[in-house]
């Protein structure tokens, strides 16, 4: 059961992950706070390398 509720918040975090970023990075929504620079950079590579594996798990999962 537990690794069934990994697997379910590893695959839901990458849309709050990408919500997230968006929301950081928009200066209306942040004001003064707003993330820029290298911050969102490594923002986005995080959100990229979360997608990457929750792809590769579900290839993964398809292919064996």
């Amino acid at each position: 059961m537990l690794l069934w509720s990994a697997v379910i918040n590893g695959v839901v975090s990458v849309p709050v992950m990408v919500m997230m970023m968006l929301i950081a990075a928009n200066g209306s929504i942040m004001s003064k706070f707003a993330v820029s620079g290298w911050l969102k950079l490594v923002g986005w590579i995080a959100t990229g390398v979360m997608t990457a594996a929750s792809v590769g798990m579900g290839v993964t999962a398809l292919v064996t």
